[in-house]
C-alpha cells in the first residue's frame, strides 16, 4: 500500500510525504512482515518520498527539495539511465512556451561504508556519490526535443562494506553496481571474478548525455527516438571502466480501436578484451520504466517479478511489434507485444566468463556485480510474447491481468558458454521463462 499526503498552502508552496507499506508475504511471521495467523506483526513502513515544492515570488522558477522521483528524458522506452526515488534538489524554469530548463543535484549514496584498516575503524569515509544533471526541453508545434546531460562524482568507498571493495551496500546499491562496473569486474588479472580484489583508492567519475524527441505533426502517426551515451572511469583500474551507447526508435499509428506500433533498439556490447573494461552503456537505476517490455526488461508497473533478461537494455538489440490499448468492449483494454531480442556482447568474452565459472544467467543466480539477469552474446537470442488486459471496473478501481512468455536460445557450444566442459563442469540448465499475474489497484 502506498499513501501520499499533500499539504498545499498555495500554488507556490506545498509539501508531500509518500509512505510505502509492505511488501507482505501472506502467512509469514516476523517483525518485517506481519502476515502470519493473528496478523499482529509489524509490517515494513518506508518513506518512499518526502519533499517540498516552492516558487520564487514573482517568477516562474520552481524548486523541489527532498527525496523525490527522478526520471531522465525518454520518448520511447522510458529512461534506461535513471528512473528512481533519490534525495536531491530540482530547479526548473520555463522561459517561454517553447523553451524550458531543469537542473538537478542528487545524492544517491553517502555514509554507507563501514570498514577497518589495521586498528582503525573507518565509517562514512570518501563514500559519497553526487550527480548533477541539466535538461533543456524544447517544444514546438508537432515536435518535441530534449537534449540532456548528467555528471557524477563517485567516492572510492561508495560501494564498500566491511573488508570488501565494491561489495556493498546491497539493496538499491545492487542496481548501481550492476550498471556501473563491467561484468565480474572484467575478470581481474588475478583470475578472480570477485570484486573484493578491486582496491580503488581514488574517485571515479561518470557522465551521460542524450537526445530524445518525438514528432506528432502528422497525427495520427507518431515517430519517437532516444539516443543515450554514458561513461564511467576509475583512475587506478582501467579494467573497471565502462562506456557505451543505446539507441531506440518507435513508429506508431493511432486507430479508433488500437494503436499499432513497430520499434527497435540497439545497445553497444562488450568486446573480447576484458582488460579494457566494458563497452556496454552504464546505468544508475532503470527501475520499472521499460515501455517495450514488461517481462524481459523492467517494465511492469505493479509486479516485481520482471527483468528476466535485465533491468537495462545495454548489451542487447531487438525489434518488436505491439498493439497497444486494443478495445472492443467498453472499459476493457488489451496490449499485445512480440519482441525478438539478441545480444551484442562478444562470444569470446562469454567463453572467458564461462572458464572463470560465470554463466549466462550468473547475474540472476549468484548476484555477480556488473552482470544483468542474462548476459547475451551475438550468438544468443530470445523471443518474448506478452499480453496485458486492463479492466476499469470503477472510476478508481482497475483489474490488471497479464501473461508473458520468453523462449531463450543460448549457444552452448565450446566456443561460447559450453567451454565449462573443459573444466569438467556441466552447462547449467537454462529454461524458458513465463509469468502470469493479476493486480487489483484502487487509487484515489
Amino acid at each position: 500500500m502506498r499513501l501520499q499526503l499533500d499539504a498545499v498552502a498555495s500554488e507556490s508552496l506545498s509539501g508531500t510525504v509518500y509512505f510505502e507499506i509492505g511488501e507482505q508475504l501472506w502467512g509469514k511471521a516476523g517483525d518485517r512482515n506481519g502476515g502470519a495467523l493473528g496478523a499482529d506483526g509489524a509490517s515494513v513502513v518506508k518513506v518512499k518520498r518526502a519533499y517540498i515544492d516552492w516558487m520564487v515570488p514573482q517568477t516562474d522558477l520552481k524548486f523541489r527539495m527532498g527525496i523525490q522521483g527522478v526520471e531522465l528524458p525518454s520518448f520511447t522506452t522510458g529512461s534506461t539511465v535513471l528512473n528512481d526515488d533519490v534525495a536531491g534538489v530540482t530547479a526548473s524554469y520555463q522561459f517561454n512556451e517553447n523553451v524550458g530548463v531543469t537542473a538537478l543535484w542528487a545524492r544517491p549514496f553517502n555514509d554507507n561504508s563501514d570498514w577497518r584498516r589495521g586498528n582503525h575503524q573507518y565509517s562514512s569515509y570518501m563514500d559519497n556519490m553526487d550527480a548533477f544533471a541539466l535538461l533543456v526541453p524544447l517544444s514546438f508545434e508537432g515536435v518535441k526535443v530534449t537534449p540532456w546531460g548528467m555528471y557524477s562524482a563517485i567516492g572510492p568507498n561508495t560501494f564498500r562494506q566491511g573488508d570488501n571493495f565494491l561489495a556493498g551496500p546491497w539493496g538499491t546499491g545492487s542496481y548501481a553496481k550492476a550498471g556501473l562496473v563491467p561484468v565480474g569486474g572484467a575478470l581481474h588479472k588475478n583470475g578472480s571474478s570477485a570484486l573484493n580484489a578491486r582496491k580503488l583508492s581514488s574517485y571515479g567519475e561518470a557522465w551521460w548525455g542524450g537526445l530524445t524527441g518525438e514528432v506528432t505533426a502528422f497525427d495520427p502517426f507518431r515517430f519517437a527516438w532516444d539516443f543515450n551515451y554514458g561513461s564511467v572511469t576509475w583512475e587506478d583500474d582501467g579494467r573497471m571502466n565502462r562506456q557505451g551507447w543505446l539507441a531506440s526508435l518507435l513508429f506508431e499509428y493511432k486507430l479508433d480501436w488500437a494503436t499499432p506500433g513497430l520499434y527497435g533498439w540497439y545497445g553497444s556490447g562488450d568486446d573480447s578484451n576484458p582488460a579494457n573494461g566494458s563497452e556496454r552503456m552504464p546505468t544508475l537505476s532503470a527501475n520499472n520504466t521499460n515501455r517495450f517490455s514488461n517481462f524481459a526488461f523492467d517494465g511492469d508497473p505493479y509486479i516485481a517479478r520482471n527483468g528476466a533478461i535485465g533491468h537495462g537494455m545495454g548489451g542487447t538489440w531487438g525489434i518488436g511489434a505491439r498493439l497497444k490499448d486494443m478495445s472492443f468492449v467498453e472499459d476493457l483494454k488489451h496490449t499485445l507485444r512480440v519482441n525478438y531480442i539478441g545480444g551484442t556482447n562478444s562470444p569470446t568474452m562469454a567463453k572467458k566468463l564461462s572458464l572463470n565459472g560465470l554463466y549466462a544467467n550468473s547475474g540472476g543466480v549468484d548476484g555477480v556485480a556488473g552482470m544483468e539477469a542474462m548476459y547475451l552474446t551475438t550468438q544468443d537470442s530470445a523471443l518474448e510474447i506478452g499480453l496485458t488486459n486492463t479492466y476499469q471496473m470503477y472510476e478508481n478501481f482497475v483489474i490488471n491481468v497479464e501473461a508473458d512468455y520468453i523462449a531463450l536460445w543460448l549457444d552452448n557450444s565450446k566456443s561460447v558458454w559450453g567451454s565449462r566442459h573443459k573444466q569438467g563442469l556441466g552447462v547449467p540448465e537454462t529454461r524458458d521463462a513465463w509469468n502470469v499475474n493479476a493486480s487489483f489497484v484502487y487509487s484515489f
